[in-house]
């Protein structure tokens, strides 16, 4: 394909066709629906079998979303890894060097891609969110009747998918960045588990900044002190892809493939 023939579209067709064609990428989406939905079920039937032995301010307490959306904390790791490895594996196999050299451009390839991911991330796990929702909620009805329409539970349902999203695409920007499955999955996974745990002991008036927090936000129904508004929240989350963006971009046009 020279450089005159290249277009949006028939970059968008070309990943298309990689994404699609990949049984990777059809088993890992399968593991992270499976988790989602297998974590909402095993959850939600662990919490109706101890109906009787709660207390009435613990089964008023309880919220919906802290048990069927629980699977998207195993759902992460997934998606993640997905997205680190759909580029560090085109680096590692040298794929890359001629995907780059059919748009030579380099930026349509970095943006169709982590586009293409986002957006059937936010699809499949979105779906798989309401799939959880509705399975959680079928084993739960007999001791509490959930619904969407509830003061922020559809927010919650929705908020899962875009922070699976999230996940997906700050592991490609990694991905663009660091060029190393072990080093970008070993950082993301640094972002996601560790940092919540090392820096609020250090930066206490950040912790509720940090990714881990603001998707909290985006999936708790009912925002507490010490929480960020869902708007904030999804604004702090896209503040971090911009970054993430932005390395990504200075490295794919710095560096060789």
């Amino acid at each position: 394909m020279s450089a005159l023939g290249v277009t949006p579209a028939r970059v968008l067709r070309s990943e298309w066709i990689r994404l699609s064609t990949l049984r990777s990428t059809k088993i890992t989406f399968a593991a992270a629906v499976a988790l989602m939905i297998g974590v909402a079920v095993l959850m939600s039937w662990n919490l109706d079998k101890d109906f009787e032995t709660m207390t009435a301010a613990d089964r008023a307490d309880f919220a919906v979303e802290e048990v069927v959306l629980l699977g998207r904390v195993l759902a992460e790791l997934a998606v993640g890894v997905l997205g680190v490895m759909a580029i560090t594996g085109e680096y590692a196999t040298g794929m890359i060097r001629a995907t780059l050299a059919a748009v030579p451009r380099r930026l349509p390839v970095l943006w169709t891609k982590l586009g293409l991911f986002a957006g059937v991330t936010l699809v499949v796990m979105t779906a798989a969110s309401f799939a959880s929702f509705f399975a959680g909620n079928a084993i739960l009805a007999a001791h509490w009747d959930f619904s969407l329409s509830d003061p922020g539970v559809l927010r919650s349902v929705l908020g899962a998918g875009v922070a699976l999203t999230f996940v997906c695409a700050l592991g490609t920007l990694l991905g663009f960045i660091l060029r190393n499955t072990a080093g970008a999955i070993s950082t993301l996974f640094a972002i996601l588990l560790i940092a919540p745990l090392i820096l609020p002991a250090v930066f206490p008036s950040l912790s509720e900044y940090l990714p881990t927090s603001a998707a909290t936000s985006l999936v708790t129904a009912k925002i507490e002190d010490g929480m960020l508004q869902p708007l904030t929240a999804l604004g702090v989350l896209c503040g971090y892809l911009l970054l993430a963006a932005a390395g990504a971009t200075w490295t794919l046009m710095r560096r060789d493939a």
